[in-house]
């Protein structure tokens, strides 16, 4: 993450949201009105090209503390603001929801959330934009993902054994993103190379990550899905045009490493410009095997003017043969 991105993302104006960032005054809330319309291209559909990152600090799922409150009032923004500043300004990087969750609980110094090896230095990771939303997902209406059905508990039971008894046999005993493979659609995590590029063409639309460069191209031109037998890992999508905006609506996931324990889920996105600077996402899941009933989150992408970085997984995958070579020797040492 270079500090050219960092000083862009701070002075970035998207007032018509209210959306600021922990440096910023006050003007937090992110419900303005959908009334703006978005340049066309040279296709004639509603421009979204560009690169968007979304460095928001907006926990996934409503903590327990904030439960029955939808929004902070300024105040709770300002205080939020003042810690969340403390925490980011050193110790080791706070990841995803870290950040926010810590200032909830009242921690005045950062403590690394990776007990075994500590994480890198926060000063690598960019400064989060904070509003007055208590968690991106806006239905269910108490903001927290749904019960998992029977058959997911016991799914993702027989998973966590399966990873305590055999975290190092081999490559596959080790998360997607870990090996490099993906990090999976959609993806909510913030402030961690969460930026994306979309490239727009008559019949098609490309979305690249900067995580392990993924590039999902999504057809437009209304051919219909891969058929059942065939599953991948980000599953297979196609696209159309809803006004303002692009609905994209995926099939056919891997049960092989599915979206938070999902086992085959559906997947519809809407990508809707509501700003010069903003892309409003809507993701909504459903998934009849896993949890009890669909839901929605919402990231509001802020507009960047830069390209997407180099991702080094692994650095050359040097960290995948120490992790197995190092329990190969724990092992040896036991016997």
């Amino acid at each position: 993450m270079t500090t050219t991105r960092i000083s862009i993302l701070t002075l970035i104006s998207i007032a018509c949201l209210g959306l600021v960032s922990s440096a910023q005054g006050p003007q937090h809330k992110a419900t303005g009105s959908h009334t703006y319309t978005a340049p066309r291209n040279a296709f004639g559909q509603p421009d979204l090209e560009g690169r968007w990152e979304n460095n928001s600090i907006t926990p996934l799922q409503r903590p327990a503390e904030w439960a029955n409150k939808t929004t902070l009032t300024e105040a709770e923004v300002r205080q939020l603001q003042a810690a969340s500043r403390r925490l980011e300004e050193s110790g080791d990087a706070l990841f995803g929801d870290e950040l926010v969750l810590d200032v909830i609980k009242g921690q005045k110094e950062p403590v690394s959330h990776d007990t075994e090896t500590g994480n890198y230095n926060g000063f690598w990771l960019p400064s989060r934009d904070i509003d007055n939303r208590t968690s991106l997902i806006i239905d269910p209406p108490d903001g927290r993902i749904p019960p998992l059905t029977p058959q997911a508990q016991a799914r993702r039971a027989a998973t966590a054994e399966q990873r305590r008894l055999h975290p190092a046999d081999g490559p596959e005993s080790r998360g997607l993103s870990e090996r490099c493979l993906t990090f999976g659609v959609p993806r909510f995590g913030a402030a961690y190379s969460s930026v994306y590029e979309i490239v727009q063409s008559p019949s098609t639309a490309v979305f690249r990550m900067e995580t392990i460069h993924d590039a999902r191209v999504i057809p437009l031109d209304g051919s219909p899905h891969l058929g059942k037998a065939i599953e991948q890992w980000m599953g297979n999508s196609r696209g159309h045009w809803e006004g303002e905006t692009l609905v994209v609506e995926t099939k056919g996931f891997t049960d092989k490493g599915g979206f938070i324990g999902s086992s085959t889920g559906h997947l519809v996105e809407r990508f809707t410009r509501v700003a010069e600077n903003v892309l409003q996402y809507d993701a909504t899941m459903t998934d009849p095997g896993t949890w009890t009933r669909p839901w929605t989150a919402r990231i509001l992408f802020k507009k960047i003017d830069e390209p997407l970085l180099e991702y080094a997984c692994h650095e050359g995958n040097v960290g995948m043969s120490g992790i197995l070579s190092g329990a190969r020797h724990q092992e040896a040492a036991k016997r």
